[in-house]
């Protein structure tokens, strides 16, 4: 099942374009990560799949239906924003109970919980909280709702090693027990590495790969040798960056097959090696994007 589908999206503000041809299949019950540097277009996606804002060019498809095209389809979608919006007069229990009023699926002993757990006074109005501690109570909001599908823009960027570890084992156990869907973009490498299983890289607006994290470090390879012209390369090793000294070539491919030749000193890839390669590397010349599964 498909969570969301994407063809041919674009968004263009006055000259420029924040998202340009992109086209998308996440697959369900699984927490896609959202990679790509500043600029790149992750919070247009997600703005765009939260019916934030609509589309300049193509379709888009969450949940199986136009994003925010009526009530239904409002509900299975929880999207927390970069700056983790929040009413500054209400307090924490005004916040809850307001959740509760305007959501159907409400999980009020999930909110509470996590509340009491995470130390929030519900009393304490929101705009007497630290930034970490909104933080905190908006992301209890999101999961809350009990969406099918939780929208994350940058969740945890403001909230300490401790709070973010306690957020992501939350995440962890509604996307086990619920089948709750996650696309979650983030600067936070360990944070991916830990609870995503599915990843889109994003670079000048454009997708530059997406694929199941396993199957991309799979198919990925760093190849060590004599310096050489990287266009001698096997038609399916596809070129992701290249680097020369004066006697030695170092080339990351992706590619299905064994690299059989045996000049090269083959090594494999962390998720940090894949995502700097492809961030760094914007894709002028080289093949267009494959979907890696």
């Amino acid at each position: 099942m498909t969570v969301l589908r994407a063809r041919g999206l674009g968004k263009k503000y006055r000259r420029r374009w924040a998202l340009t041809g992109c086209d998308l299949d996440l697959p369900a019950g699984h927490v896609t990560g959202l990679v790509g540097p500043n600029g790149a277009g992750k919070s247009t996606l997600l703005g765009l799949a939260a019916g934030m804002v609509e589309p300049s060019s193509g379709t888009i498809e969450v949940c199986g239906d136009v994003p925010g095209s009526g009530p239904a389809q409002l509900a299975k979608v929880g999207f927390v924003a970069q700056h983790t919006p929040v009413y500054a007069n209400l307090t924490v229990a005004e916040h809850l109970r307001l959740g509760a009023h305007l959501n159907p699926g409400w999980d009020d002993a999930l909110a509470r919980d996590r509340i009491a757990r995470i130390g929030l006074d519900p009393a304490l109005p929101a705009g007497k909280l630290s930034g970490g501690q909104r933080a905190q109570l908006a992301l209890t909001l999101g999961i809350a709702k009990r969406p099918e599908l939780l929208l994350l823009d940058e969740p945890v960027a403001s909230l300490d090693p401790v709070a973010r570890r306690e957020f992501l084992r939350d995440l962890m156990e509604s996307v086990a027990e619920h089948g709750l869907s996650v696309v979650m973009s983030s600067h936070l490498i360990g944070d991916l590495e830990r609870v995503c299983d599915h990843l889109v890289v994003l670079v000048d607006a454009r997708v530059r790969i997406t694929g199941e994290v396993e199957h991309l470090l799979a198919t990925h390879r760093r190849l060590t040798g004599p310096r050489r012209d990287v266009d001698t390369l096997p038609a399916d090793q596809h070129v992701v960056s290249v680097s020369h000294t004066d006697r030695q070539t170092t080339v990351l491919v992706r590619t299905e097959a064994p690299v059989l030749d045996p000049s090269w000193d083959v090594g494999e890839l962390d998720l940090e090696d894949l995502l700097l390669a492809y961030m760094s590397n914007p894709g002028t010349g080289r093949p267009p994007l494959e979907v890696v599964r």
